[in-house]
């Protein structure tokens, strides 16, 4: 199991880190993720991908309950640190980061779950609606909520839609 959770901290990395919108706070969610998934038992007959990202989201929610504070990211770290690029296709490709990224934390968490798992990790609607225990039609309503919203929040300013 301890080979398995291993190749699945770069999902889980990605996972956290689009719940909490911040690379320190994304890997306190994978280490204390990873924590808990060690000290526990696995439940009979459940994949470990799904049992993993639904550990992931409960312990995020835990934590939101402790804190009773909702964090909305404004500075985020680069997901590339310590590589040095040049030119003006960097700098784009940044700005265009930190657009998609402000868009995201402005999602309600129940949506920014779902585009996460969907868009990000690639997982399909079935495994989504187990992971987060919700039904499949869920899925894929908070989804299309999801990417209107993000449509809206980058579409130039001339060409946004109204609601």
């Amino acid at each position: 199991m301890h080979q398995e959770i291993t190749e699945l901290l770069p999902s889980l990395r990605r996972f956290a880190y689009s719940l909490t919108g911040s690379m320190p706070d994304a890997d306190d969610l994978l280490q204390n993720t990873v924590e808990r998934l060690l000290v526990r038992s696995r439940p009979d007959d459940v994949d470990l991908t799904k049992w993993a990202f639904r550990v992931c989201r409960n312990v995020w929610i835990d934590e939101c309950r402790a804190r009773k504070v909702r964090r909305v990211a404004a500075d985020k770290p680069e997901l590339s640190e310590g590589q040095v690029v040049d030119g003006e296709h960097h700098t784009t490709q940044q700005i265009e980061w930190n657009r998609v990224d402000a868009a995201m934390a402005e999602l309600p968490q129940e949506q920014r779950q779902i585009i996460s798992l969907v868009a990000i990790q690639g997982l399909p609607y079935k495994v989504v609606a187990e992971i987060l225990e919700v039904p499949r039609g869920t899925v894929m309503s908070r989804l299309a909520r999801a990417r209107v919203a993000l449509r809206d929040a980058l579409a130039p300013a001339n060409m946004r839609t109204e609601s």
